[in-house]
């Protein structure tokens, strides 16, 4: 593992953040080997060279230990946003781990993103701190098709897997659901997909499933995704550009009657899917905010 320099981790607080109501992020890797074919984590505008290079940053809990400590006020801390917290490295180095228990010991709540399975693993870590404080797990599903999930994620867990960690989540008590997101224009975007996605997630315990019917698509990330579409999906780059050129955020052709199809799935199955029920529902019972006295 290679380790790079930090001066910190847990970014500034946020009063009213409209991203599932966290309050801070946290990034303790840089970079991910899952290789999802479409990761705009890859964008230049992010400045991560070597992204499918995972690293560590150096000191990282003494350094989130001394970020909590200086908070003045308690709130969720969000973890997934740039680098899955639960790459294949973290099994061994559980600086994911030490850190929820960091964030457990000193009153802060939890809102994980993740593709792996493997926080499974940190359930009674994640139930100490939903003890105190609210602790959402939203666990990305974008192909309900193992084999077509092999294509476009190939290197993480399959979706069957995804939803087995569901099921464990929700029948520990945590707050589950599905990041139904990206849709892929022409590889995902059809009702069966997002129907069974939404489906499995019902079946599997969970309490929302969030959306997004398109993808984003700029510089280095764009030809990353074309050549991957070259080898995985012979021809459909020129409908890309064709339907795209160098628009950033690419809309699924048909993304009104699919969010229309969606919503009615999910009423259907009683889950939310709207972002501020969705943060009500895992705050509740729980304050906003709170003084730091530790």
């Amino acid at each position: 593992m290679e380790y790079i320099p930090a001066k910190t981790i847990i970014s500034a607080y946020g009063e009213n953040s409209s991203w599932f109501g966290t309050n801070y992020n946290m990034n303790i890797y840089k970079g991910c080997c899952h290789g999802c074919i479409y990761c705009d984590s890859r964008s230049d505008c992010y400045h991560i060279e070597r992204f499918d290079t995972v690293r560590a940053k150096a000191n990282a809990l003494e350094i989130i230990r001394n970020d909590l400590r200086r908070k003045v006020k308690t709130g969720v801390v969000g973890t997934g946003a740039m680098s899955d917290p639960y790459n294949p490295f973290e099994r061994e180095l559980k600086l994911t781990r030490n850190a929820l228990e960091l964030i457990n010991a000193y009153g802060f709540g939890a809102a994980i993103a993740t593709k792996s399975n493997l926080i499974t693993r940190d359930i009674d870590v994640l139930k100490d701190i939903a003890s105190h404080s609210p602790v959402l797990c939203k666990i990305t599903v974008t192909a309900a098709d193992d084999d077509l999930c092999a294509i476009t994620e190939p290197n993480v867990c399959r979706t069957g897997a995804r939803f087995d960690a569901i099921r464990r989540l929700s029948d520990a008590g945590l707050y589950t659901g599905v990041l139904l997101m990206p849709v892929l224009p022409f590889i995902t975007d059809n009702p069966e997909n997002i129907i069974s996605i939404v489906r499995m997630a019902h079946e599997n315990g969970a309490k929302f499933v969030y959306a997004a019917m398109g993808m984003t698509l700029r510089n280095n990330q764009r030809m990353h995704y074309y050549t991957k579409l070259d080898e995985a999906f012979p021809g459909l780059k020129q409908k890309y550009m064709q339907t795209y050129a160098d628009t950033y955020s690419c809309g699924a052709p048909k993304a009104a009657r699919l969010w229309a199809i969606f919503a009615k799935t999910c009423e259907q199955y009683g889950l939310l899917y709207r972002m501020q029920d969705i943060i009500s529902g895992y705050k509740q019972g729980y304050k906003n905010t709170q003084l730091s006295f530790l």
